[in-house]
Protein backbone atom coordinates (compact mmCIF):
# COMPACT_ATOMS: atom_id res chain seq x y z
CA UNK A 1 0.00 0.00 0.00
CA UNK A 2 2.65 2.26 1.00
CA UNK A 3 4.46 1.71 -2.41
CA UNK A 4 1.43 2.33 -4.24
CA UNK A 5 0.87 5.60 -2.61
CA UNK A 6 4.46 6.57 -3.17
CA UNK A 7 4.07 5.72 -7.05
CA UNK A 8 1.22 7.61 -6.67
CA UNK A 9 3.01 10.74 -5.27
CA UNK A 10 6.07 10.53 -8.29
CA UNK A 11 3.29 10.34 -10.69
CA UNK A 12 1.83 13.93 -8.98
CA UNK A 13 4.65 15.09 -8.40
CA UNK A 14 5.71 14.82 -12.03
CA UNK A 15 2.62 16.11 -13.22
CA UNK A 16 3.01 19.12 -10.74
CA UNK A 17 6.79 19.12 -12.06
CA UNK A 18 6.04 19.94 -15.39
CA UNK A 19 3.42 22.85 -14.59
CA UNK A 20 6.33 24.44 -12.54
CA UNK A 21 8.74 24.35 -15.39
CA UNK A 22 6.13 25.47 -18.18
CA UNK A 23 5.23 28.69 -15.90
CA UNK A 24 9.29 28.89 -15.22
CA UNK A 25 9.59 29.21 -18.92
CA UNK A 26 7.14 31.55 -19.44
CA UNK A 27 8.08 33.53 -16.71
CA UNK A 28 12.16 33.60 -17.57
CA UNK A 29 10.94 35.18 -21.10
CA UNK A 30 8.45 37.73 -19.85
CA UNK A 31 10.65 38.99 -17.34
CA UNK A 32 13.10 39.64 -20.18
CA UNK A 33 11.07 41.07 -22.88
CA UNK A 34 9.04 43.50 -19.62
CA UNK A 35 12.19 44.62 -18.68
CA UNK A 36 14.04 45.44 -21.82
CA UNK A 37 10.26 47.03 -22.83
CA UNK A 38 10.17 49.08 -19.52
CA UNK A 39 13.88 50.57 -19.62
CA UNK A 40 13.35 51.87 -23.06
CA UNK A 41 9.84 53.77 -22.76
CA UNK A 42 10.79 54.52 -18.79
CA UNK A 43 7.34 52.59 -17.86
CA UNK A 44 6.94 52.01 -14.07
CA UNK A 45 4.09 49.50 -14.60
CA UNK A 46 5.50 47.76 -17.47
CA UNK A 47 8.98 48.10 -14.86
CA UNK A 48 6.61 46.53 -12.38
CA UNK A 49 5.72 43.93 -14.41
CA UNK A 50 8.93 43.08 -14.94
CA UNK A 51 9.63 42.62 -11.32
CA UNK A 52 6.44 40.97 -10.97
CA UNK A 53 7.62 38.55 -13.58
CA UNK A 54 11.76 37.91 -11.99
CA UNK A 55 9.84 37.46 -8.48
CA UNK A 56 7.85 34.69 -9.92
CA UNK A 57 10.73 33.17 -11.53
CA UNK A 58 12.60 33.24 -8.48
CA UNK A 59 9.84 31.71 -6.73
CA UNK A 60 9.43 28.95 -9.44
CA UNK A 61 12.88 28.10 -8.68
CA UNK A 62 12.03 27.47 -4.89
CA UNK A 63 9.32 25.24 -6.15
CA UNK A 64 11.14 22.28 -8.03
CA UNK A 65 13.22 22.45 -5.09
CA UNK A 66 10.74 22.19 -2.66
CA UNK A 67 9.45 19.11 -5.10
CA UNK A 68 12.05 17.21 -4.99
CA UNK A 69 13.59 17.52 -1.37
CA UNK A 70 9.86 17.03 0.24
CA UNK A 71 10.45 13.13 -1.47
CA UNK A 72 13.57 12.13 0.58
CA UNK A 73 12.81 9.44 2.81
CA UNK A 74 12.17 9.60 6.28
CA UNK A 75 15.41 9.22 8.36
CA UNK A 76 16.56 9.49 12.44
CA UNK A 77 16.55 12.76 12.80
CA UNK A 78 13.11 13.14 10.61
CA UNK A 79 11.17 10.72 11.44
CA UNK A 80 8.19 11.86 9.89
CA UNK A 81 9.49 12.47 6.64
CA UNK A 82 10.59 15.81 4.86
CA UNK A 83 6.66 16.47 3.75
CA UNK A 84 7.04 19.54 5.39
CA UNK A 85 9.60 21.06 2.80
CA UNK A 86 7.13 21.53 0.22
CA UNK A 87 5.18 24.44 2.98
CA UNK A 88 8.89 25.60 4.16
CA UNK A 89 9.74 26.68 0.31
CA UNK A 90 6.22 27.66 -0.69
CA UNK A 91 6.60 30.08 2.67
CA UNK A 92 9.98 31.37 0.94
CA UNK A 93 7.90 31.88 -2.56
CA UNK A 94 5.53 34.17 -0.44
CA UNK A 95 8.43 36.28 0.62
CA UNK A 96 9.70 36.97 -2.46
CA UNK A 97 6.54 37.51 -4.01
CA UNK A 98 6.14 40.37 -1.06
CA UNK A 99 9.75 41.68 -1.31
CA UNK A 100 10.91 41.16 -5.13
CA UNK A 101 7.14 41.86 -6.83
CA UNK A 102 4.76 44.12 -4.34
CA UNK A 103 7.51 46.35 -2.63
CA UNK A 104 9.45 46.70 -6.12
CA UNK A 105 5.85 48.16 -7.62
CA UNK A 106 5.53 50.48 -4.20
CA UNK A 107 8.93 52.18 -5.10
CA UNK A 108 8.34 52.49 -9.15
CA UNK A 109 4.89 54.37 -8.08
CA UNK A 110 6.19 56.32 -5.34
CA UNK A 111 9.14 57.33 -8.22
CA UNK A 112 6.84 57.72 -10.97
CA UNK A 113 5.23 60.64 -9.45
CA UNK A 114 8.36 61.98 -7.88
CA UNK A 115 9.59 62.56 -11.14
CA UNK A 116 5.78 64.13 -12.26
CA UNK A 117 4.58 64.22 -15.90
CA UNK A 118 7.03 64.02 -18.95
CA UNK A 119 6.86 63.40 -22.56
CA UNK A 120 6.46 60.05 -23.62
CA UNK A 121 7.52 58.03 -26.50
CA UNK A 122 4.27 56.37 -28.53
CA UNK A 123 6.48 54.35 -30.09
CA UNK A 124 8.31 52.87 -27.13
CA UNK A 125 5.28 53.02 -25.19
CA UNK A 126 3.42 51.04 -28.31
CA UNK A 127 6.38 47.99 -28.07
CA UNK A 128 5.43 47.93 -24.62
CA UNK A 129 2.10 47.37 -24.66
CA UNK A 130 2.56 44.79 -27.66
CA UNK A 131 5.02 42.64 -25.06
CA UNK A 132 2.27 43.01 -22.55
CA UNK A 133 0.27 41.59 -24.76
CA UNK A 134 2.16 39.06 -25.62
CA UNK A 135 3.01 38.40 -21.81
CA UNK A 136 -1.04 38.15 -21.44
CA UNK A 137 -0.72 35.09 -23.81
CA UNK A 138 2.06 33.40 -22.34
CA UNK A 139 0.52 33.96 -18.22
CA UNK A 140 -2.45 32.75 -19.72
CA UNK A 141 -1.76 30.23 -21.70
CA UNK A 142 0.31 28.50 -18.16
CA UNK A 143 -2.89 29.49 -16.10
CA UNK A 144 -5.33 27.37 -18.06
CA UNK A 145 -2.85 24.70 -17.78
CA UNK A 146 -2.63 25.15 -14.12
CA UNK A 147 -6.18 25.23 -13.28
CA UNK A 148 -6.59 21.76 -16.29
CA UNK A 149 -4.13 19.66 -13.75
CA UNK A 150 -6.44 21.33 -10.95
CA UNK A 151 -9.72 20.27 -12.17
CA UNK A 152 -8.05 17.11 -13.31
CA UNK A 153 -6.42 15.87 -9.63
CA UNK A 154 -9.13 16.84 -7.39
CA UNK A 155 -8.19 16.52 -3.92
CA UNK A 156 -4.93 16.40 -4.69
CA UNK A 157 -3.91 19.90 -5.70
CA UNK A 158 -4.01 20.97 -2.21
CA UNK A 159 -0.27 20.28 -2.90
CA UNK A 160 0.96 24.13 -2.18
CA UNK A 161 3.82 23.75 -5.21
CA UNK A 162 0.56 23.58 -7.93
CA UNK A 163 -1.61 26.26 -5.99
CA UNK A 164 1.29 28.77 -5.81
CA UNK A 165 1.41 28.55 -9.75
CA UNK A 166 -2.03 29.42 -9.83
CA UNK A 167 -2.02 32.07 -7.78
CA UNK A 168 1.17 33.48 -9.37
CA UNK A 169 -0.32 33.21 -12.88
CA UNK A 170 -4.00 34.93 -12.19
CA UNK A 171 -1.64 37.72 -10.26
CA UNK A 172 0.09 37.93 -13.63
CA UNK A 173 -2.94 37.98 -15.77
CA UNK A 174 -4.64 40.86 -14.07
CA UNK A 175 -1.23 42.70 -13.29
CA UNK A 176 -0.16 42.50 -16.81
CA UNK A 177 -4.65 43.97 -17.43
CA UNK A 178 -3.67 46.83 -15.06
CA UNK A 179 -0.32 47.53 -16.66
CA UNK A 180 -1.45 47.85 -19.83
CA UNK A 181 -4.81 49.98 -19.18
CA UNK A 182 -2.20 52.71 -17.20
CA UNK A 183 0.65 52.41 -19.76
CA UNK A 184 -2.64 53.27 -22.26
CA UNK A 185 -4.09 56.27 -19.85
CA UNK A 186 -0.70 57.54 -19.41
CA UNK A 187 -0.12 57.61 -23.40
CA UNK A 188 -3.86 59.09 -23.69
CA UNK A 189 -3.67 61.86 -21.06
CA UNK A 190 0.01 62.46 -20.30
CA UNK A 191 -0.36 62.00 -17.00
CA UNK A 192 1.54 59.70 -15.23
CA UNK A 193 -0.71 59.50 -12.64
CA UNK A 194 -2.00 56.53 -14.09
CA UNK A 195 0.97 54.66 -14.43
CA UNK A 196 1.68 55.37 -10.86
CA UNK A 197 -1.80 54.27 -9.65
CA UNK A 198 -1.36 50.70 -12.04
CA UNK A 199 2.14 50.12 -10.24
CA UNK A 200 0.42 50.67 -6.58
CA UNK A 201 -2.50 48.41 -8.15
CA UNK A 202 -0.02 45.60 -9.00
CA UNK A 203 2.36 45.96 -5.88
CA UNK A 204 -0.96 45.84 -3.59
CA UNK A 205 -2.10 42.70 -5.92
CA UNK A 206 0.80 40.66 -5.05
CA UNK A 207 0.90 41.69 -1.35
CA UNK A 208 -2.67 40.60 -1.09
CA UNK A 209 -1.20 36.88 -3.00
CA UNK A 210 2.05 36.67 -0.61
CA UNK A 211 -0.42 37.20 2.36
CA UNK A 212 -3.02 34.39 1.56
CA UNK A 213 0.13 32.04 0.72
CA UNK A 214 2.38 32.61 3.43
CA UNK A 215 -0.89 32.31 5.66
CA UNK A 216 -1.60 28.72 4.42
CA UNK A 217 2.23 27.67 4.20
CA UNK A 218 2.44 28.91 7.83
CA UNK A 219 -0.38 27.29 9.29
CA UNK A 220 0.85 23.93 7.66
CA UNK A 221 4.19 24.17 8.78
CA UNK A 222 2.76 24.67 12.11
CA UNK A 223 0.80 21.20 12.09
CA UNK A 224 -2.50 21.85 10.56
CA UNK A 225 -5.23 19.19 11.11
CA UNK A 226 -7.52 17.10 8.45
CA UNK A 227 -10.39 18.65 6.97
CA UNK A 228 -13.25 18.56 9.17
CA UNK A 229 -15.36 15.81 7.04
CA UNK A 230 -12.04 13.60 6.73
CA UNK A 231 -11.93 13.85 10.41
CA UNK A 232 -15.53 12.89 10.80
CA UNK A 233 -15.08 10.05 8.78
CA UNK A 234 -12.31 8.30 10.84
CA UNK A 235 -13.89 9.10 14.14
CA UNK A 236 -17.26 7.15 12.42
CA UNK A 237 -15.18 4.79 11.54
CA UNK A 238 -13.55 3.75 14.97
CA UNK A 239 -16.76 3.62 16.97
CA UNK A 240 -17.59 1.66 14.27
CA UNK A 241 -15.43 -1.30 15.16
CA UNK A 242 -17.03 -3.66 17.34
CA UNK A 243 -14.29 -3.76 19.74
CA UNK A 244 -13.65 -0.05 21.01
CA UNK A 245 -16.10 1.11 23.64
CA UNK A 246 -15.26 4.76 22.98
CA UNK A 247 -13.09 7.01 21.20
CA UNK A 248 -11.65 9.50 23.87
CA UNK A 249 -9.96 11.71 21.81
CA UNK A 250 -8.52 12.11 18.02
CA UNK A 251 -5.96 13.72 16.99
CA UNK A 252 -4.53 14.57 13.25
CA UNK A 253 -2.06 16.43 11.36
CA UNK A 254 -1.04 16.90 7.85
CA UNK A 255 2.53 16.04 7.65
CA UNK A 256 2.86 16.15 3.74
CA UNK A 257 0.60 16.48 0.82
CA UNK A 258 -0.07 12.76 0.84
CA UNK A 259 1.19 12.07 4.48
CA UNK A 260 -1.38 12.05 7.48
CA UNK A 261 -0.81 11.39 11.19
CA UNK A 262 -3.40 9.94 13.03
CA UNK A 263 -3.37 9.18 16.65
CA UNK A 264 -6.26 8.41 18.69
CA UNK A 265 -7.20 7.14 22.68
CA UNK A 266 -9.65 4.59 22.48
CA UNK A 267 -11.64 2.57 25.19
CA UNK A 268 -11.88 -1.25 23.91
CA UNK A 269 -14.28 -3.81 25.23
CA UNK A 270 -13.64 -5.22 28.60
CA UNK A 271 -12.30 -8.61 28.83
CA UNK A 272 -9.84 -8.68 25.62
CA UNK A 273 -6.39 -10.39 26.69
CA UNK A 274 -3.33 -9.31 25.61
CA UNK A 275 -2.83 -11.21 22.52
CA UNK A 276 -6.60 -9.85 21.25
CA UNK A 277 -5.76 -6.35 21.97
CA UNK A 278 -2.60 -6.45 19.46
CA UNK A 279 -4.78 -8.02 17.40
CA UNK A 280 -7.40 -5.76 17.30
CA UNK A 281 -4.98 -2.83 17.23
CA UNK A 282 -3.22 -4.11 13.83
CA UNK A 283 -6.91 -4.51 12.51
CA UNK A 284 -7.93 -1.29 13.24
CA UNK A 285 -4.25 0.72 12.16
CA UNK A 286 -4.90 -1.48 8.80
CA UNK A 287 -9.16 -0.33 8.39
CA UNK A 288 -7.90 3.29 8.84
CA UNK A 289 -5.45 2.70 6.21
CA UNK A 290 -6.73 0.89 3.97
CA UNK A 291 -9.55 3.77 3.73
CA UNK A 292 -6.93 6.50 4.27
CA UNK A 293 -3.72 5.51 2.60
CA UNK A 294 -2.44 9.08 3.47
CA UNK A 295 -2.91 8.48 6.67
CA UNK A 296 0.48 6.45 6.77
CA UNK A 297 1.05 7.19 10.58
CA UNK A 298 -1.74 6.13 12.56
CA UNK A 299 -1.20 5.49 16.66
CA UNK A 300 -3.88 3.69 18.80
CA UNK A 301 -3.62 4.80 22.72
CA UNK A 302 -5.38 1.94 23.83
CA UNK A 303 -7.30 1.35 27.21
CA UNK A 304 -9.50 -1.13 28.62
CA UNK A 305 -13.48 0.21 29.27
CA UNK A 306 -14.30 -0.50 32.99
CA UNK A 307 -17.03 -3.47 33.16
CA UNK A 308 -20.13 -1.93 33.06
CA UNK A 309 -23.13 -2.33 35.94
CA UNK A 310 -24.64 -5.23 36.04
CA UNK A 311 -22.29 -7.05 33.76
Amino acid sequence: MNRERGEHGKRSDRRTRITVVVALAANLVIAAAKTAGGLAASSPALLSEAAHSVADSLNEIFLLAALRRSRRPADRRHPFGYGKERWFWSLLAAVGIFVMGGCFSFFQAVEALREGDRPVSAGHYAAGLAVLGAALIAEGTSLARALYQYRKQGDEARDPAHRTVIAEDGAAVVGVLIAMAGMALHLATGRVVWEAAASLAIGLLLVYVAYRLGREARDLLIGVAVDPGMHGDIRATLDGQPEIDNVADLLTMRLGVDSVLVAARIDLVPGLDSEEVELVSERIKATVQDRWPEADQVFLDITEAPPRPGR
